[in-house]
């Protein structure tokens, strides 16, 4: 992470966030090109559960490939400033793999 002393390591922030949000992102290897899906989901000891229908482009990558990288944001705020290239975002962002 470029940001270092931006990165969430409190544990009980982490679960905060991930008992909270509805939706999270998978990126799957599908024949080398990246393929995102944002999906329901749910947390429960330290488990991501996923929705998903049992057939599908998703699952056709899954079978061939299971590594996935997911991502989870919270508390998305949009900074104005005056100027366009200051413009900012706030916001919590939690990234895995598995």
């Amino acid at each position: 992470m470029r940001r270092s002393d931006k990165e969430i390591l409190d544990k009980e922030l982490i679960d905060s966030i991930l008992k909270k949000e509805l939706v999270c992102r998978i990126a799957m290897n599908d024949d080398g090109n990246p393929y995102l899906v944002p999906m329901i989901f749910g947390y429960q000891d330290n488990c991501l559960f996923l929705h998903s229908a049992k057939e599908g482009r998703k699952i056709d990558i899954l079978k061939k490939n299971n590594r996935i990288c997911f991502e989870v944001e919270s508390n998305v705020e949009l900074v104005p400033a005056e100027s366009a290239c200051n413009w900012s975002f706030k916001y919590y962002c939690i990234i895995g793999y598995g």
